[in-house]
């Protein structure tokens, strides 16, 4: 990084026009590492200056046998994407967001950065296969649960936990039953849905609008019946997000936290100590569900992958907890209503090792309380 002496600011090193190889050579080389990506269904493509270009399968990270990418063929990779404005956007900023067709049917997110002095990118592959609920081996309740008239329904976990590929099957279960409107708010968008009885609009910060809050205030003009918000970072999200269940629609979002429970703390931690309290009685009468999920690797080759879920459902009991804040007292209730679909994270992966999808390891890694889960499988809790 660049000090600036007078400001006293630190400005992006800067991107270079003089590098580079030959125009449209940039281009054909980034399309095969696309293709490539396509062909071995991967999720990601990592290009970066001096190493071999990654593709992300199925969470792992593999080299392709090719060459080692050259600092000129990434400078020339941008070149030939980027137009002129884009291009002057790259250089001032050293970061840019772009959306690029690599056919009709597959779309790519890219982000280009600078990174030590030398460009690098990582694209995104944007795919209309959206898995059904047998597929990613949900809850059933959660079926009934996205069938809600309105309310609030919160995705809690890691990046990378596989939130929005859950919300999405829910979105599209929708779609399948219900003739209504559903308008997504994403960065980037992940799936690409195809109407069936819904009418769905999808908009993408950046392209589509310019922020979450922005494209959460004109929705009023918009009559949705369902919306999706990509990701809840922010007080002036949050906010717009559960003003919209209020109103009538339901809600689906995705936020950063590391259980069902705890995720009121999170939620709590967005706004200024004399606001939670009118916070903590919208959640109370708006939320339907939280659900926080966490990927494993299974025992399966054809099931590389599967959720560990906990289910927090708005029952008149967690209503008068949250109302009490009895937030802290609400894993008790989870494990006490099983029954009413909830339930916990141990819960959950005991059922995951019982049925032999994933290894004894991996549950107890996978569990703050690993001695309650040992507990569990013991038969003693």
């Amino acid at each position: 990084m660049k000090k600036d002496q007078q400001t006293e600011e630190y400005s992006p090193e800067p991107v270079h026009h003089d590098k580079g190889t030959k125009s449209g050579e940039g281009l054909d080389s980034f399309r095969k590492m696309l293709k490539s990506t396509i062909n071995f269904e991967g999720s990601d493509l990592h290009v970066k200056a001096g190493t071999k270009p990654r593709i992300r399968v199925r969470g792992v990270l593999r080299s392709l046998d090719t060459e080692i990418n050259s600092e000129e063929l990434c400078y020339q990779i941008g070149k030939d994407l980027l137009d002129e404005g884009q291009y002057k956007h790259f250089q001032k900023h050293g970061q840019l967001d772009l959306a690029y067709d690599y056919d009709e049917e597959h779309r790519f997110r890219v982000n280009i950065f600078m990174a030590r002095g030398k460009p690098s990118l990582v694209c995104r592959l944007i795919t209309g296969n959206i898995m059904t609920f047998e597929q990613l081996h949900l809850a059933e309740i959660l079926g009934e649960v996205s069938m809600s008239a309105n309310g609030l329904i919160l995705f809690a976990g890691i990046t990378g936990s596989g939130k929005s590929t859950s919300i999405a099957a829910m979105l599209n279960y929708v779609n399948q039953r219900k003739r209504c409107h559903i308008v997504t708010i994403e960065d980037p968008i992940e799936y690409i849905f195809t109407d069936a009885k819904a009418t769905i609009n999808q908009r993408e910060v950046g392209i589509d609008c310019l922020s979450f809050d922005e494209a959460l205030r004109a929705l009023v003009r918009e009559d949705p019946d369902v919306v999706f918000v990509g990701e809840m970072r922010d007080y002036e999200t949050f906010e717009s997000a559960i003003r919209a269940a209020e109103t009538g629609h339901l809600v689906f979002g995705t936020i950063h936290a590391s259980s069902a429970w705890q995720t009121f703390g999170r939620i709590y931690d967005l706004f200024p100590e004399g606001e939670r309290a009118q916070i903590r009685k919208l959640l109370a009468y708006n939320l339907r569900a939280i659900v926080y999920q966490k990927l494993l690797p299974t025992l399966h080759e054809d099931t590389p992958r599967i959720p560990a879920l906990e289910i927090l459902l708005n029952t008149p009991i967690v209503t008068k907890y949250v109302l009490e804040g009895r937030e802290g007292e609400l894993l008790e209730v989870i494990k006490k209503s099983h029954e009413e679909g909830m339930m916990d994270l141990n819960s959950a992966l005991l059922k995951l090792y019982e049925e032999e999808w994933i290894s004894l390891k991996d549950a107890l890694d996978a569990t703050p309380k690993p001695e309650d889960l040992k507990m569990k499988i013991k038969g003693i809790a």
